[in-house]
């Protein structure tokens, strides 16, 4: 299922989901620009080492900085172009409305938020693990709780694919977004095949659920 807009309208305007996309656009682009061995040296520096940071080893070096800032860093990266189409629609489309009913400010701090305790979760899943967490998906995983909370009527076009068979049509979210997060859960046990971080989706999908009646306006 691949989400096309909802029917959720705003008040305010979205600048900051805007700046959040366009910064990870740009992080994207400067990857792209690396030479492969570069792009490499930048996951494995900026990226969240499991290993690293419940160990408190540094290597390579971080210019100094404490490895657990990498749990910020590695919200910033991705790791290919579906990854980032992925992670950026599904920010456009919800993010706005949660910006929308949180404030511009409480907003970064909730995406933030959300994207540290995922990173945390997959971190302590798998703490021997040296394959680096990156990508913006347990932040928006947050946004996705929020999401279902504020918004469960709501309506989700929904472009619903099954082989050749493709279709539009319209969601509940709380339809939408609970097979999304039982997807998730699904896919836990194969995780290890896939190389993704299911476990900081889950973890940033329940955070957003729980920080949110912290951050919503009253």
């Amino acid at each position: 299922m691949i989400p096309i807009r909802n029917n959720t309208a705003t008040e305010t305007f979205p600048f900051v989901t805007i700046l959040i996309i366009l910064a990870n656009v740009s992080v994207f682009v400067y990857q792209l620009s690396l030479e492969p061995a570069e792009g490499h040296a930048l996951i494995m520096r900026a990226g969240a080492i499991p290993y690293e940071i419940t160990h408190g080893v540094d290597t390579p070096p971080r210019l100094g900085l404490p490895v657990q800032l990498t749990l910020l860093s590695s919200m910033f990266l991705h790791g290919g172009f579906l990854h980032i189409i992925g992670n950026m629609l599904y920010l456009w489309i919800f993010g706005r409305n949660i910006e929308d009913r949180v404030g511009h400010l409480h907003f970064v701090v909730f995406y933030l938020l959300c994207g540290i305790v995922a990173g945390l979760v997959q971190v302590q899943s798998t703490p021997e693990s040296t394959i680096p967490i990156v990508g913006a998906s347990g932040a928006i995983s947050g946004i996705l709780g929020a999401y279902l909370i504020l918004f469960p009527k709501a309506r989700v076009l929904t472009l619903v694919t099954l082989g050749f068979f493709f279709r539009l049509l319209e969601i509940p979210a709380i339809i939408f977004l609970g097979m999304w997060i039982i997807l998730q859960f699904i896919n836990v046990s194969h995780s290890g095949q896939t190389g993704v971080a299911w476990l900081a989706h889950i973890g940033g999908f329940f955070t957003g659920l729980i920080l949110l009646p912290l951050f919503k306006k009253a």
